[in-house]
């Protein structure tokens, strides 16, 4: 099933049931008007949302209209939780030795993790709105899980049957900010604006066999203004699952339904070509491009974002088509 809400001009828009193949979409009124309503009673709304879905997909349901993309917010335009982990050690690893600094012995072994704000996120196709260029534009391609209730001490196994939803995500960083932030010791806050979702969310069977041990086993596309920068592999070097993540959060308190907890950067290892390191899967951050350049030259050659760059980060199935739609963004500076 893929889900997605619609501008309406309120703050948490019109949930619609959205056709597999992106290209018709239907409101869900009559069974739910918001999605954090479906996840507060899934197990009696979910099943009338997939009867929907099914109707749209054999192209009889009678009130259908064309899908589009530009008209979403984020599919929970604000939840009440977005916890963003970093399960990929490589990205940690280029990013610290890039500065000449080892990767601790418990990274390994205990998930990092940052609570964002989740009270603004912004659609797929709204501009990322930064007050300067100076702060340092980055895009962070990810995914994320949406969840349902989940009891404290869970142990990771049984968090992955906790996963209602998966997404796309650009988690978007303000690197010369961080820094600073950082060496209060508290963390991130400035540094992280709003967070852009996919258009659409999609439950777990939408993605096969792809879905396994609470990991993504596709591609995440990247495209920074036209040019295709990452082509990283979600599934095999993902350090920590989905399920561990959950777990992370959930060791010292319940995680209530409609709670959103990010992979943080997918990212890829080096393989050697001639005896020099090569990233042939390219990057899902320009933090990390920056690393890469630092190990390899000494120094980073590669700009941050500038006001009227692009990005577009997508995945699709093993049939070509996108799964969850494109996030499809631009650098934008604040008015007035």
């Amino acid at each position: 099933m893929k889900l997605a809400t619609y501008k309406d001009g309120s703050r948490d828009g019109q949930l619609v049931v959205v056709s597999r193949d992106l290209s018709t979409a239907h409101y869900a009124t009559g069974i739910a008007d918001r999605l954090q309503q479906v996840l507060d009673d899934w197990n009696f709304l979910a099943p009338q949302l997939e009867d929907l879905y099914a109707t749209l997909n054999s192209g009889k349901a009678r009130h259908a209209f064309p899908f589009d993309p530009a008209m979403c917010m984020a599919p929970l335009p604000r939840a009440y939780q977005w916890a963003d982990g970093s399960a990929y050690i490589n990205h940690v690893e280029l990013v610290r030795a890039a500065r000449n600094s080892e990767v601790p012995q418990s990274f390994y072994e205990d998930p990092l993790m940052y609570q964002g704000g989740s009270d603004d996120f912004i659609g797929p196709c709204d501009p990322v709105v930064v007050p300067s260029e100076d702060y340092g534009i980055d895009f962070e391609a990810e995914i994320a899980v949406v969840t349902g209730d989940v009891p404290m001490c869970v142990t990771p196994e049984q968090a992955i049957d906790s996963v209602r939803l998966l997404m796309l995500v650009n988690d978007v960083s303000l690197r010369n900010l961080i820094p600073a932030e950082l060496s209060k010791g508290f963390g991130f806050f400035q540094s992280k604006p709003a967070t852009a979702f996919s258009p659409v969310a999609v439950t777990p069977d939408e993605l096969g066999d792809a879905w396994q041990g609470g990991r993504v086993h596709l591609t995440l596309q990247s495209t920074w203004n036209g040019r295709k920068v990452g082509m990283c592999e979600a599934g095999p070097e993902m350090t920590f699952h989905f399920g561990q993540l959950i777990a992370h959060i959930g060791k010292t308190r319940k995680v209530r339904a409609g709670s959103i907890v990010g992979s943080g950067t997918v990212s890829n290892k080096a393989v050697e070509v001639d005896g020099r390191k090569e990233w042939p899967k390219g990057y899902s951050c320009i933090a990390e491009k920056r690393a890469i350049e630092t190990i390899l030259d000494g120094k980073p050659s590669t700009a941050f974002m500038k006001y009227g760059d692009t990005i577009r980060i997508e995945m699709k199935g093993k049939d070509g088509q996108s799964i969850f739609g494109a996030i499809d963004q631009k650098i934008a500076p604040l008015e007035g």
